[in-house]
Order: structure tokens, then sequence, then C-alpha cells
């Protein structure tokens, strides 16, 4: 028979028939250990909740701002796009330039030209914006200047367009109104 007592395990006498079997613990350490084991998980716990809610707050301010640069009515891109559309839907734009127009910003010291130019100004209490790109069609050496102003209506809280035109690069040089609502 093996008998155990604190300090290990024990080998019993042959002859012994006692099955008493006697642990002893220290009740004292064993709380102080599971207390400081508790304190210390959680503040593991605090510090996770931490990082996730700064995770959350950082992922809900970059949807903000992606919503309100790609969505927003008063977002210079958002403009841009309806401006480019307003000239590929135009016949005198579509006799100039042909039927596949593109459009694209100011070149920046990489190459690319995706930077749409831009300026937002307040006038007599209405804010207003003016945005500058160019635009290019399948016609032979054929570009545009586009140049676009729109203003906040006050009701609706909207850019409107104030005007829309178009500076021809190449001869004859001319301006083609798209939109004037001066």
């Amino acid at each position: 028979s093996i008998g155990t007592q604190a300090g290990g395990l024990k080998a019993a006498k042959p002859g012994d028939n006692s099955k008493d079997v006697s642990v002893q613990r220290a009740l004292n350490e064993e709380t102080l250990v599971s207390a400081a084991q508790k304190v210390k998980e959680a503040g593991r716990d605090f510090t996770y909740f931490i990082v996730v809610l700064v995770g959350i707050g950082v992922t809900g301010g970059l949807f903000y701002v992606i919503f309100k640069e790609l969505f927003s009515s008063s977002s210079p891109n958002k403009i841009y796009g309806d401006a480019l559309d307003k000239c590929r839907s135009h016949p005198e734009i579509i006799g100039v330039f042909g039927d596949s127009i593109k459009g694209y910003g100011e070149a920046t010291r990489r190459g690319r030209r995706q930077h749409v130019s831009h300026i937002e100004y307040v006038k007599d209490g209405l804010k207003h914006m003016r945005l500058k790109f160019y635009i290019e069609g399948t016609e032979s050496g054929k570009q545009g200047t586009v140049h676009v102003e729109v203003k906040e209506n006050l009701e609706t809280g909207r850019f409107e367009v104030h005007y829309i035109f178009v500076d021809v690069e190449t001869y004859p040089r001319r301006t083609i109104v798209i939109e004037d609502n001066r």
C-alpha cells in the first residue's frame, strides 16, 4: 500500500492496513498566490481591453475619413467626378476631344496625376470651392483645362455648380462653356 503525506509519497509497511491519507495545505499561501494571479490576469485583461478600444477608435476614424472623402457631396473628388461626367456628356466637348475622354489632376514628383487642384474659400458667408483639372481625348494631341467653381446652398447644405468651362489648349484655342449659373 502507498500513503501520501505533506512532503511526498511514502511506502507503507506490509503489515500496516491503514488507509489514511493526510494532505496538509497552507491555506494562507494558496489564497495569496491565487489573489496575486487574479490581479495579474485582471491587469492583462484590462490592457487587452484598452488595446482593442484604441484599435476600434482608429478604425472608426479611418472609415469616417474615407467615407467623407469619397462619398460626401462636398469633397473635391466627388465634385471632380461630377464635373468630369458633365464634360464627357457635353456634345461640343465630344466633338473636339473625341468619344473617350479621360481626366487627370496635377502631376506630382513621382509622375502621378491624381491630385486635383482645389481651393476652398468663404465669400459673402457662403463656402465656395474652385477646382482645376485636365482632360484629354482620343483625338491626337487634344488637351484641355477644366475650371469648376461650386458654392454651398444654405438650404440643402450641398455644393451647387456655379460654372464649368474648358479651355482648349490646342489650335484653335477657345473656351467651351458647359454650365454657367452666375
